[in-house]
């Protein structure tokens, strides 16, 4: 009988690989070792378990899939490449690291995430339009991509590299919508999102970098050229929702680029000479600190409040002019110089 709480029978991924059935791997939860037969896929017996704390057999109705433990995640996944099932459980670990380095003191998960990986797009938007609701219309309307809903990720595989960047994008939403007492206004939230969509491996280890972050910047690139840069008040009251909603593919370019230039510009250019003005947005918001009246606390805390345009310009007009100032045609002009700069290389 399968112990599903201590062992893993990856046969289902093997017969998938197209092996013989009575090869069979096995993970020892209690040890974090691999145990094979000598006759097992090279792919098993080198998976890496550091960050692998149990597996079991994922019983759904889309066919085999595997359900991978963290310290601070749970993993159902129906793609079973034997790269992915060896490296995300150590990416995503490396992801929940990074964003705690967001913030001044170090935030311990009591309870362990959730996200769901699909092998195909099908099943994401078959599972979708039960677990997504009325809103699974809009998140149908991503071309390639993920989101994150009722505390989840959901994904689905659209290559290695680009699978594991929309995880660690997802997962900072996940990550703030738990942790945060106030809800980020959507350009804060989408432009830090961006911060971790670039990565790299060093010695072993896992870094972000968002300098690295060739699709944004590309995009930026093209939203400058074409002279469609939003004006920031245009930005901050923005909703990606909303532009999703309508369907215009520039718009949509425009606001994700835009909002990691803006995260950046403020983390990097040493904006208004105030240290870490990005740092101490998010840590108010995190503690509950923003200067907001209380219409704006209720506003902000408030989960079942849509994040539209009307809640946006409440919000994130009056963190922005807080924060970083109000005279937008200057700020405007750095801004501009400096997404000028970056696209530049």
């Amino acid at each position: 009988m399968l112990r599903k709480s201590t062992l893993i029978w990856i046969i289902v991924i093997v017969c998938l690989a197209g092996c013989k059935s009575d090869k069979i791997a096995t993970i020892e939860t209690g040890t974090r070792q691999t145990q094979a037969r000598n006759d097992t896929p090279d792919y098993f017996r080198d998976l890496d378990l550091k960050a692998l704390d149990s597996g079991e057999v994922w019983e759904n109705k889309y066919g085999p899939g595997l359900k991978l433990t963290t310290t601070h995640y749970e993993i159902f996944t129906m793609l079973l490449e034997p790269l992915i099932l060896r490296h995300i459980p150590r990416f995503i670990e490396s992801a929940y690291e990074a964003y705690n380095n967001q913030l001044p003191e170090h935030i311990e998960s009591k309870t362990k995430f959730t996200i769901y990986l699909f092998a195909d797009r099908p099943q994401w938007e078959d599972f979708t339009g039960t677990f997504a609701g009325e809103q699974a219309e809009i998140f149908r309307r991503i071309k390639a991509g993920a989101y994150y809903h009722n505390g989840a990720c959901v994904a689905y595989d659209i290559g290695y590299e680009r699978t594991l960047s929309v995880l660690a994008h997802e997962g900072w939403h996940q990550f703030n919508g738990r942790h945060f007492k106030f809800r980020l206004p959507s350009w804060l939230d989408e432009g830090t999102a961006m911060l971790f969509e670039s990565y790299g491996t060093k010695n072993g280890t896992i870094y972000f970098e968002p300098g690295e972050n060739s699709y944004r910047l590309d995009a930026l690139k093209k939203t400058l050229t074409k002279n469609k840069m939003m004006p920031l008040k245009d930005l901050i009251a923005t909703n990606p929702g909303d532009v999703l909603a309508t369907d215009q593919t520039e718009s949509v370019m425009a606001f994700y680029s835009q909002s990691y230039a803006l995260v950046r510009f403020l983390c990097e250019a040493g904006y208004n000479k105030q240290p870490d003005i990005y740092h101490r947005m998010l840590t108010d918001g995190l503690r509950g600190n923003w200067p907001l009246d209380e219409a704006g606390k209720k506003i902000a805390t408030d989960r079942n409040i849509p994040r539209d345009i009307q809640w946006n310009h409440i919000v994130g007009l009056v963190l922005f002019k807080e924060y970083i100032g109000s005279d937008f045609d200057r700020i405007d002009k750095e801004y501009l110089a400096f997404c000028r700069q970056i696209t530049a290389k």
